[in-house]
Formats: structure tokens, sequence, C-alpha cells
């Protein structure tokens, strides 16, 4: 009697064993499958969550490219240059206004201009100025605000 059980305990693990592996191989017929489109219906991908309008950067230098991107970034300019502010934006709004203040040494505004744009993810606009008998030396800084909060300032020396 003890010998019998001994050469059943083999037995029972190997079915045990079967069972599992019979079990797992059936398992996956089990999961919901999706069904396909019918044909002729497109999907369509949900839209991008919509993100706060932010001024994420600033790029000062005196020429810039076609995607306006500053050709070389710089923060030293010469009387003469015409000194551009280029702003890297991100987020979503059908309209938002983006503002730049120009000022010299002592807050003296030298320039203010607005822009409105249409905001879908990732963009760049161009401020800039000029003075055609070149503007005096010293410290400058640009002061950038998006609907009327400040956002971002650049300092620049002209000389």
């Amino acid at each position: 009697m003890f010998s019998s059980r001994r050469n059943q305990t083999p037995v029972m693990v190997l079915c045990l064993v079967l069972a599992l592996a019979a079990t797992s191989l059936a398992l996956p017929g089990c999961q919901k499958r999706e069904k396909p489109a019918p044909e002729g219906t497109t999907t369509s991908t949900p839209p991008p969550a919509a993100t706060t309008p932010a001024v994420v950067g600033i790029e000062m230098g005196k020429a810039i490219q076609d995607n306006k991107r500053v050709v070389q970034a710089q923060t030293t300019f010469a009387p003469p240059d015409t000194i551009y502010a280029v702003i890297m934006t991100e987020g979503n709004a059908p309209s938002a206004i983006l503002s730049a203040r120009w000022t010299y040494e002592d807050g003296q505004v030298v320039d203010e201009s607005s822009q409105t744009i249409v905001m879908s993810g990732p963009a760049t606009t161009e401020f800039h100025i000029m003075k055609p008998s070149g503007l005096p030396a010293g410290r400058y800084q640009v002061q950038i605000s998006l609907n009327g909060a400040a956002a971002r300032t650049a300092d620049f020396t002209v000389q």
C-alpha cells in the first residue's frame, strides 16, 4: 500500500502540469477582441488636449531666417543694427495678444508693439527695433507679455 502511493505522486503531478498548461492555452481565446471598423468608415484620432498658452523663450539676434528663428543668438549689438526678439510660444488659444515693450537703461520706453496670434502648438513670433541714426549705447531690456500678463524678459546691450 505504501509503495502504490509513491507511484501515484508523479502521475498526479503530471496531471496537474497538463491541466495548468491546457488552461493557459485556453485563456487567450477568452479575451475580448475589438471588432474592426466596417469597410468604408474611417477612424479618427481625438484632438490633442488643450494646453495653456505660454511664452517659453526669447532669442535675440540681428538677423532672422524664413522660419522666424534667429540666425545667430547674441545680446550685444551695434547702434545701427536691427535688433530682433524672437518669441517662442506653446499652447492652444483661438486668439492671444503677444506684446513687446523695449526699454532703455532707466526704464525709458523705446518702443511698444503687439500682435494678435492664433496659438496651436509651438510657434515663433518676431518683434524688432531699429533706429536709422542708430540706437544710443547702453543697456536695454525687452519685456514680453501674453494677454497682458508679464511672461519673459531679455536684457541686451548696444555699444
